[in-house]
């Protein structure tokens, strides 16, 4: 399941690489039963799926690794990295744990393959709903197939990416329950003489549990493929020409003078040469790495050049709340105002604040490069530009679809996203654009992305990649995208599946056990 995504990105092993790991929980389940197997060899099982599904997936994150540029000693940097890959780690293989143990203690009176699905399809929705509202969120079951599998991710509009995620476990859980019934009709047959006669209902009961499986999948695909194969309306008067700016500022230099100034004359130079072709310009986040709604504003050229071009800017750096600071995105029109702001609301855990800072405070201060304390942004902003209402996304958000839903809800147009991924690997980078990728493509909208080294890009609605910027470079790009104003499904009620799901499975079992 590592390996589905970015770097290798075998989407398809998704539909398999849950099987095993269904098999052995229900056989399992059964050992413990008649008290053959200790409960800790049963909760080692899922725990060992999920650091390798998690582990492998999200081992970019070693990538903090050095800090030197922190003041971190290499030894400390190292342990550092190791402990936060380990830790985040552990917590996705929690999510599996708890999956297995839930599934093993409902089901353990149950004879009925399909509502051992219907639960464990129900639970593991369930358990993404609750770990996605946290602060540590990234490798849902549905990421899997971003960017390739675009007609599969297009039920993402119907209830959001736990629709994938459903379509991924119920199809894995057929494949298991018709392997599990395919040996236990071989182990009664192998006990008794009635081979020959049981042989035809065993066929046929294991070839239903898989045709079931393939009708499913290939159904799903159709009605995927329906969606996508929608066009798209892209009226003139929605064309909205937007610039975008790659710095290529490393994280290293960024808080020196001369990264400063680097950084104000790329930005610069850049805005220049796209202003006569584009509506709008978006630069990373924190491109500029100082307090944006400060007088320290005024005196840069970049500040100068949005006056005497007179083009909107939507400039990543640091907001002033209080004594805090907020990682922000500004709308600065062509007079060189404030428009808007919008605050990231999904700060990196450690990189940008420090959870119980009161315990861990004075141990992994110097994570963070500020003086002051980065603070949350509000759930519920509104984004306003000249142009229309924005859908706005700065790095983390990403991976929380429900920021971008309840934006899209409240009249967002379009989807701009501010990054800095620049001291990871071209594989987070991948993965940041695939979670881009599937936020454009269950609100139905265009998607913009500024990343300070890579990959900047533009998406449309049905997920196809327009353009994409190469890593480590600087570069510049107009492209026009266009405002809509659709609701998709799971725009307008959210993710109605998880609860119908959960409801279907408790009804099924209570009649189940009753019977």
């Amino acid at each position: 399941m590592g390996l589905t995504t970015a770097p290798v990105g075998a989407w398809f092993f998704a539909w398999i690489a849950l099987a095993p790991l269904w098999v052995l929980v229900v056989e399992e389940r059964k050992k413990l039963e008649v008290k053959e197997q200790k409960k800790r060899k049963f909760f080692l099982l899922p725990l060992l799926w999920g650091i390798s599904y998690h582990g492998v997936a999200l081992f970019w994150i070693t990538g903090i690794h050095p800090m030197t540029w922190l003041g971190v000693p290499w030894l400390a940097s190292l342990a550092i990295a190791f402990f936060c890959w380990t830790f985040i780690t552990l917590w996705g293989a929690a999510l599996v744990t708890t999956w297995a143990i839930c599934q093993a203690w409902i089901n353990r009176n149950s004879k009925s393959a399909l509502i051992r699905v219907l639960i464990g399809t129900a639970l593991w929705c369930g358990l993404e709903s609750l770990w996605g509202s946290g602060s540590l969120w990234w490798t849902s079951l549905s990421f899997t197939q971003s960017p390739h599998n675009l007609a599969i991710l297009h039920l993402g509009q119907i209830s959001g990416p736990n629709t994938v995620t459903a379509a991924i476990v119920a199809i894995n859980g057929l494949i298991a329950e018709a392997f599990i019934n395919r040996k236990e009709r071989q182990e009664k047959t192998n006990s008794t003489s009635s081979s020959i006669s049981s042989a035809p209902g065993r066929f046929l009961l294991h070839a239903g549990y898989l045709g079931i499986a393939a009708g499913i999948f290939v159904g799903l695909h159709l009605i995927g493929f329906g969606l996508y194969s929608r066009p798209l309306l892209q009226p003139p008067e929605a064309a909205l020409k937007v610039g975008i700016i790659q710095g290529n500022i490393p994280n290293k230099i960024k808080f020196d003078r001369a990264g400063w100034e680097r950084a104000i004359e790329g930005y610069t130079s850049g805005y220049k040469a796209l202003a006569p072709e584009v509506d709008a310009v978006i630069i990373p986040e924190t491109a500029l790495p100082f307090v944006w709604n400060q007088p320290e504003r005024v005196g840069s050229s970049f500040y100068s050049a949005i006056k005497e071009n007179g083009v909107v800017a939507w400039v990543g750096g640091f907001g002033k709340q209080g004594n805090n600071l907020t990682n922000s995105l500004f709308t600065i029109t062509g007079k060189g105002d404030i428009f808007s702001q919008y605050d990231k609301v999904k700060l990196v855990p450690l990189g940008e604040y420090i959870p119980f800072e009161q315990f861990l405070g004075k141990i992994i201060d110097k994570l963070s490069p500020l003086d002051a304390q980065l603070i949350h942004g509000k759930q519920n902003q509104i984004f306003n530009t000249p142009f229309g209402r924005a859908i706005i996304g700065i790095c983390y958000d990403s991976a929380f679809p429900e920021l971008f839903r309840h934006q899209a809800a409240a009249g967002g147009q379009f989807i701009l996203t501010a990054s800095n991924d620049a001291h990871y690997t071209s594989t987070m980078m991948g993965q940041h654009h695939a979670q881009d990728l599937m936020r454009a493509i269950e609100t139905d909208r265009w998607a913009v992305r500024a990343t300070n080294t890579g990959f900047s890009g533009v998406i449309d609605p049905h997920g196809r990649t327009q353009w994409i910027s190469r890593m480590n470079t600087y570069e510049i790009h107009a492209h026009t995208i266009y405002r809509r104003q659709t609701e998709t499904l799971y725009v307008r009620w959210g993710d109605w599946l998880t609860p119908i799901l959960l409801v279907l499975s408790g009804i099924s079992w209570f009649i189940f056990n009753r019977r």
